[in-house]
C-alpha cells in the first residue's frame, strides 16, 4: 500500500458513497433497472468519444475477454441480482450481506490462486460483516425469502469475481475498458428492464437529472476509471473493502442532505468496520 493507491482507494469509496444517495434522487424519477442502464449507456457514450478523439486503443484479444466478462459480472450481473433482491428483501439485510463481498473475494481468490489465504484477511473480513451489522441493527419492513438472499450473495459474488478476473488478465487503457464493459452492462441492463416491464421515459425533474448527472461524470466515469488504476496496483480482496466503506459515507452524507439520523449503533459498528479494514486490508503484522 503506497499513497497513490491509498489515495485512489479512498476516493473510490467516497464516491461510491455518494452514489447510494445519489441513486435514491435517480430512483425517484426513473425506474431502477432502467435509470442504471441510462446511467452506464451515457457514461459509455461520453468516454468512447474520449477514446476517439485520443485514440486510445480499444482492448483486444484477451484484454477484450477480460474486458466483457468485468462488464457482465460488474455491471449487469451486480445490479440485476442487487436490484432485484431489493423488490422484497430489507435493505438493512442486504447491507450485511453485501457485505460479505471482502470474504467471499478472499476465499474466490484464495480458490483460484490469485492471492493467499491467512487468518488476518478472514478475521478482518468478518469483523467488517459484524460492523455493518451493528450499523444497521433489526431489519425492519419486507421480507425475507432464501431467494432474495441467494440474489444478493449472488451480485457479492459477481463483483468479487470481477474483481479477480481484472487483477487476473490485462483489460488495457482503463478508459477505453470501461467504455467497452459499461456498454455491454448498459445493453443487458436494458433488457432486463424490458422483460421487468418498465416504464422508459426522459427524465425531467431537476432532481433526477442533476443526480443522473452526478452518477454519469463522478459516479462512473470517474469512479470506475479510478476502480481500474487502483485495483492494478492493489490486491482484489483489499479492494473488496470499499462495499463495507461505502455505507459509512452514505450515512454521513445521508444526515446531511437528507436529515438521515446517525444513531450510537451506526457510530460503533463504523468502528468496527474501520478495524476490519485495517485488520483485514491495510494491516500486515501476524
Amino acid at each position: 500500500m503506497d499513497p497513490i493507491t491509498l489515495a485512489g482507494f479512498v476516493t473510490v469509496v467516497l464516491l461510491g458513497g455518494l452514489n447510494l444517495v445519489a441513486v435514491k434522487f435517480s430512483n425517484q424519477g426513473l425506474p431502477p433497472f432502467y435509470g442504471a442502464a441510462v446511467r452506464f449507456l451515457i457514461a459509455a457514450v461520453l468516454m468512447f468519444a474520449f477514446v476517439l478523439i485520443r485514440r486510445v486503443p480499444l482492448p483486444k484479444g484477451r484484454e477484450l475477454t477480460a474486458t466483457l466478462i468485468y462488464g457482465v459480472l460488474g455491471f449487469a450481473g451486480f445490479y440485476a441480482f442487487g436490484y432485484w433482491a431489493l423488490v422484497t428483501l430489507p435493505a438493512a439485510v442486504a447491507g450485511v450481506l453485501i457485505a460479505s463481498a471482502p470474504l467471499i473475494t478472499i476465499l474466490l481468490a484464495s480458490w483460484q490462486r490469485v492471492e493467499t489465504l491467512t487468518a488476518r484477511s478472514v478475521i478482518g473480513a468478518v469483523l467488517a460483516i459484524l460492523g455493518i451489522a451493528v450499523m444497521v441493527g433489526s431489519p425492519t419492513g419486507g421480507v425475507i425469502t432464501l431467494g432474495a438472499v441467494l440474489a444478493v450473495l449472488a451480485a457479492a459474488a459477481c463483483d468479487a469475481e470481477a474483481l479477480i478476473v481484472v487483477k487476473k488478465m490485462p483489460t488495457g487503457d482503463p478508459v477505453s475498458a470501461n467504455a467497452v464493459a459499461m456498454l455491454v452492462g448498459a445493453i443487458l441492463l436494458f433488457a432486463l428492464s424490458l422483460l421487468a416491464g418498465e416504464r422508459w421515459s426522459v427524465p425531467t425533474d431537476i432532481v433526477t437529472v442533476a443526480a443522473l448527472a452526478y452518477l454519469v461524470v463522478l459516479g462512473s466515469i470517474t469512479l470506475f476509471v479510478l476502480y481500474l488504476r487502483t485495483l492494478k496496483r492493489w490486491t482484489a480482496s483489499g479492494m473488496s473493502y470499499m462495499f463495507v466503506l461505502m455505507p459509512l459515507v452514505a450515512a454521513i452524507v445521508g444526515y446531511w442532505l437528507l436529515d438521515e439520523p446517525i444513531t450510537s449503533g451506526v457510530v460503533l459498528g463504523g468502528a468496527i468496520v474501520l478495524l476490519g479494514v485495517y485488520v483485514g486490508a491495510l494491516s500486515r503484522s501476524s
